[in-house]
């Protein structure tokens, strides 16, 4: 039977206000002349921290290596000797955020700018990832101790540095690695302040972390690194064919 020319005026009208709300959410990410593709490129980077969090609470012993708050929380939990915690493999998370938190901070005091900087930080990610993505396809998982806190480590190297860019490029509501700051923005601000880029920051670390718990929780640790790598490659390649925005990135 055909549909009526009611019912498709209202499919039309639907697609039409589903296609506005999806432009005015990615508009702020493509459209920016004060940030040119930094948006974009750091909602990536905030997938890459769901999935390599996924890795790391899932198969690395309850620890993350990008959520430093929540890294403090367990490791006062396994202070105590709470089952499930390892002080250890904690202890090297922050060590290896620490460390790369120091390297993002020598990578923007040697003068890198915008989209020059972020290349240099997503390639350093990489390497670290494919290192840490390498191990754990040579010595499988679950491994020993040592074994998994080096890859913590890793990956936590890897997420400190991330974290310095982002945060010395101070584009709004994207930090990659923090939510909480996002989601008190979304609910306090009045309601004219935009939200798009909000929504987006948890709307990717969300799709991150779903997509890194399903190929974990189905044997496939090394696939969800490897997404994680080849998202940190797509990042570092569009980057060097990005021309530096508005000064205030540098």
């Amino acid at each position: 039977m055909r549909q009526s020319d009611t019912e498709l005026g209202g499919l039309d009208r639907a697609r039409y206000e589903a296609g506005s709300a999806l432009e005015a959410l990615v508009r702020p990410l493509v459209a920016d002349p004060r940030h040119g593709r930094l948006p974009v490129l750091l909602v990536g980077l905030t997938v890459v921290t769901g999935l390599v969090d996924a890795v790391s609470i899932l198969r690395l012993g309850r620890v993350f290596v990008a959520n430093m708050t929540g890294n403090i929380v367990f490791l006062g939990f396994a202070a105590t000797g709470a089952p499930g915690f390892s002080l250890v493999a904690s202890l090297v998370a922050v060590a290896g955020f620490l460390a790369g938190a120091a390297t993002g901070g020598r990578l923007v005091r040697r003068g890198t700018r915008g989209a020059r900087l972020l290349e240099t930080a997503a390639v350093l990610e990489f390497v670290l990832v494919a290192v840490a993505l390498a191990l754990v396809a040579w010595v499988g998982l679950p491994a020993p101790l040592a074994t998994t806190s080096t890859v913590a480590g890793l990956l936590a190297l890897a997420m400190g540095i991330q974290n310095a860019v982002a945060r010395h490029l101070a584009v709004p509501d994207l930090t990659t690695t923090v939510l909480t700051m996002a989601l008190t923005g979304f609910a306090a601000d009045p309601s004219d302040h935009p939200r798009e880029r909000k929504a987006l920051s948890v709307i990717a670390m969300f799709g991150g972390a779903v997509l890194g718990a399903v190929l974990v929780m189905h044997g496939q640790t090394s696939a969800a690194l490897s997404v994680a790598a080849g998202l940190l490659l797509t990042v570092a390649a569009v980057s060097r064919t990005t021309s530096n925005p508005h000064p205030h990135t540098a």
